[in-house]
């Protein structure tokens, strides 16, 4: 359990007490746990969604449930998202490209890759019936976590010195994606049937493509990229319900 408190203190901005986390060794083995935090998150953020569309229009329940995702990480993968954008748009070499990407002010480049994800997001939600909604809801942190156990294990670090996810170096295993994937998978299959299972596989598509471009512009993963690549697949899992809508 202590890998699990540790993964929910590191993803979340719940006040998870030290004592449960077990320290750096439990940290180091959380990633397993990151779609069950996922699922956490998810399960807030439906029963979020539930309590808003009994008294307001989709569209601005679709914003708000869309904002408790962004709050319930404080901001981490929203920032990284912005950080790589910034980085990999720079028309610059690969170092120049870490060193942009370790900047915390947030450029032009940054600022529209925010934008257009969270655009994207409230108007999918916004635009499918309010019971496929929730399932959205649900999967779309699951989707996004699972990303990251993807990228993880796809990918060497990018860095030769230490960053933010430096620890998980040591004990990640590409078992750990696997594990993500099956959590993500049963979670799916409960929530929309056949459907979620698509969802799974376009997700797992999209994490790998992410993971085969990141290859290509700094030869590995950053912490950033791993918010990046969070981000962009919590997408999915809406866009898969108002594909729905035919």
């Amino acid at each position: 359990m202590t890998s699990f408190f540790a993964a929910l203190r590191f993803l979340t901005i719940l006040p998870v007490p030290g004592g449960w986390c077990g320290g750096e060794e439990a940290l180091k083995r959380s990633v397993p746990f990151f779609a069950v935090v996922g699922l956490c998150i998810g399960g807030l953020a439906a029963g979020v969604d539930a309590a808003f569309l009994r008294i307001l229009p989709p569209l601005p329940a679709a914003v708000l449930v869309v904002l408790f995702l962004m709050a319930a990480s404080g901001g981490l993968h929203v920032d990284g998202l912005a950080d790589t954008a910034d980085g990999f748009f720079s028309s610059r070499g690969r170092e120049r490209m870490l060193e942009i990407m370790r900047d915390s002010r947030t450029g032009p480049m940054g600022t529209a890759a925010v934008a257009c994800v969270l655009v994207l997001k409230v108007a999918a939600l916004a635009s499918v019936p309010p019971t496929r909604m929730l399932g959205a809801a649900l999967l779309m942190p699951v989707a996004g976590r699972f990303g990251i156990a993807v990228v993880m294990a796809a990918l060497p670090y990018a860095r030769t010195d230490g960053g933010l996810c430096a620890v998980f170096l040591r004990g990640r295993t590409s078992g750990q994606a696997v594990w993500a994937l099956a959590i993500f998978s049963f979670v799916a299959w409960w929530a929309s049937g056949w459907m979620g299972l698509g969802t799974v596989a376009v997700s797992a598509v999209a994490a790998l493509l992410f993971a085969n471009y990141c290859r290509h512009k700094i030869g590995g993963f950053t912490g950033d990229t791993l918010g990046a690549v969070c981000e962009i697949v919590e997408v999915i899992p809406a866009l898969a319900a108002a594909a729905r809508i035919a």
